[in-house]
């Protein structure tokens, strides 16, 4: 169709009540045609038809919109009823009587909410009828109204799907930014990082030697950063956290080892670890220790600094249970209904460093595993608890 008026016929169409409606206005007037029409300045268009007198349009035909009484109800906007065309003092010289052969005509436009005029709800027929009373034009006013009513719902569904559709684009541009940002920033990082090490085995002075010391503690926390805004983007993105998941017997010295890391990193804290189990589980082990590690590392943080950390790890049946807990402050029941959320810390701490990111992958990570990470807090202790089905 030229013009385009397709998505007009398109939209009147996916109006269920139409076909009814226009049955109704010819039941109850004994018209033999009735549409509802598109009408611009230079465009008559059928939008739907309900023809018993082989009219001869379909949805998508045309008239000339000169041609058509419908053009001088734009205009007006008002609507226009005629008994009979041959007593009709204005229009039994009409030319669109006298064109199409018709003796009684019935038109309501239909205005939308914003004010603008979509087109005509009308009725024809070769024969006289009496369709100048208030139940037939009160009838024709409330299936205008309720067409203008469907069209408009389509209209806003169609905008806010729409701003939906450029949101969502636009989200994934800047997620995927986000990625491609930190995976280069990995790369001069590296390079940093050899520098300083070649540096370091030059023979420098106790004074150069901490201040490189410093500064590879710097690349370690920006490159833990990175890994956190990485897989932060790619949960967002939909892809959840990769795994590389596998039968294996590692798990048991993978949190070992995140265990002995973070009590190097932080030697003035205790942390006690029972990880008294043995044999195979199904995970991504580097995963595990990974969730273990941010678990650990917030209970550092927010845990009472003269309390240990405790980490248990366990397998009981067909589940896998991995607990840390920490003494201290609880955490607020406000921010224990969003703890899991990104951006979201367990208490605001003067001073405190990261994303808070720590607590949202490590329950993507449980996720991905099929298993839940669940947390309680109270004046004894915050407790969170990983548990996987093996």
């Amino acid at each position: 169709m030229s013009g385009d008026f397709s998505a007009d016929v398109a939209a009147v169409a996916r109006i269920d009540a139409i076909p009814t409606m226009l049955d109704v206005v010819c039941q109850t007037t004994g018209m033999g045609f009735a549409a509802v029409a598109r009408v611009t300045e230079d465009r008559w268009v059928a939008c739907g038809v309900h023809d018993e007198i082989a009219f001869g349009l379909q949805p998508g035909g045309e008239l000339k919109v000169e041609t058509t009484i419908c053009n001088e109800i734009r205009d007006s906007r008002q609507p226009v009823v005629i008994d009979n065309v041959a007593e009709d003092p204005l229009y039994c010289r009409h030319h669109t009587p006298a064109m199409y052969g018709i003796q009684s005509y019935i038109s309501m436009p239909i205005i939308l909410r914003d004010g603008s005029f979509f087109g005509t709800l009308c009725a024809i027929d070769p024969k006289p009828h009496l369709l100048n009373t208030p139940a037939t034009i009160g009838m024709f006013k409330l299936f205008a109204e309720l067409i203008a009513f469907h069209l408009d719902a389509q209209r806003q569904l169609a905008a806010s799907e729409t701003s939906l559709a450029v949101e969502r684009q636009n989200s994934e541009l800047r997620e995927q930014f986000i990625a491609v940002l930190g995976h280069d920033l990995r790369n001069p990082l590296a390079s940093i990082d050899s520098g300083l090490r070649l540096i370091g085995r030059t023979g420098v002075n106790d004074k150069a030697q901490s201040i490189i010391v410093m500064m590879q503690k710097s690349i370690g926390r920006m490159s833990e950063l990175i890994s956190d805004v990485l897989d932060f983007a790619r949960g967002k993105l939909g892809d959840g956290i990769q795994l590389e998941r596998r039968q294996s017997d590692s798990l048991p010295a993978m949190l070992e080892l995140v265990v002995g890391e973070l009590q190097a990193a932080n030697p003035e804290r205790v942390i006690e670890s029972r990880l008294g189990f043995s044999g195979s589980v199904n995970c991504d082990s580097n995963r595990i220790g990974q969730l273990l590690s941010n678990l650990a590392a917030n209970a550092i943080t927010h845990g009472a600094s003269d309390q240990p950390v405790k980490v248990s790890a366990r397998k009981d049946g067909q589940v896998f249970e991995l607990a840390v807990s920490n003494k201290g402050e609880p955490i607020p029941a406000l921010v224990m209904r969003e703890l899991f959320k990104p951006f979201v810390r367990a208490s605001a701490k003067p001073q405190q460093e990261g994303l808070g990111l720590g607590l949202y992958i490590a329950s993507e990570i449980a996720k991905a595993h099929g298993g839940t990470l669940d947390a309680v807090s109270d004046s004894d202790e915050t407790r969170f608890t990983f548990r996987m089905p093996l």
